[in-house]
């Protein structure tokens, strides 16, 4: 059995992760105490690194690191890397990048959810990345109650619903963190358990 220490503070990036590892020698905790790691990396898998190894010097175990966000084409990748930090809350971001969509039309609307993971070992060295991403287009307004972040204006049409209009399972199946993690999981079987 491994324990591998989750480097967040966000309680719905533990849920997530938690539901799709169905590996019950492979545990995840969160950071004790203060952790607000300064993201300044210029993209998701520098963002990672730095709270991976912030963790690691608290913690002093395995961490992993997810930085995630939300990639629009027309609005030339914005949110990206400050997806979390685009607005105050996140009814105001989901308000914010509507108003900057508004006059786009439909087929301009693409955009991707990417999810960048990172383990460290107990010295806070890197010993695998994994990227995931999930394709799908801006919808006009929020749908469904799933989810969180930008999940009600992210719309997947091969599933013909917003990421928040699908139910937990189905997301943790095709997301973009799933889309990271389950391989991430594989490789941790294989070489540390």
């Amino acid at each position: 059995m491994i324990k591998i220490t989750l480097a967040t503070s966000n309680p719905h990036k533990l849920e997530e992760i938690n539901a799709i590892n169905k590996n019950k020698d492979i545990i995840f905790d969160v950071v004790k105490g203060d952790f607000n790691p300064v993201e300044d990396g210029k993209n998701f898998e520098e963002n990672a690194a730095i709270k991976a190894k912030e963790a690691a010097k608290i913690m002093k175990t395995f961490c992993l690191a997810d930085d995630s966000g939300l990639c629009i084409d027309a609005l030339e990748g914005r949110p990206g890397i400050h997806s979390a930090r685009y607005a105050q809350t996140q009814k105001e971001k989901i308000e914010k990048l509507l108003a900057e969509m508004k006059n786009v039309p439909y087929d301009w609307r693409s955009a991707h959810f990417v999810s960048s993971m990172v383990l460290v070992n107990a010295d806070g060295e890197i010993i695998h990345t994994q990227t995931g991403k999930v394709f799908g287009y801006i919808d006009d307004s929020p749908k469904g109650t799933n989810g969180f972040g930008y999940d009600p204006i992210f719309f997947i049409p091969s599933k013909n619903q917003t990421m928040a209009e699908l139910p937990n399972e189905e997301k943790n199946k095709i997301s973009h963190r799933a889309n990271a993690l389950i391989p991430m999981l594989e490789w941790i079987e294989e070489n540390l358990l």
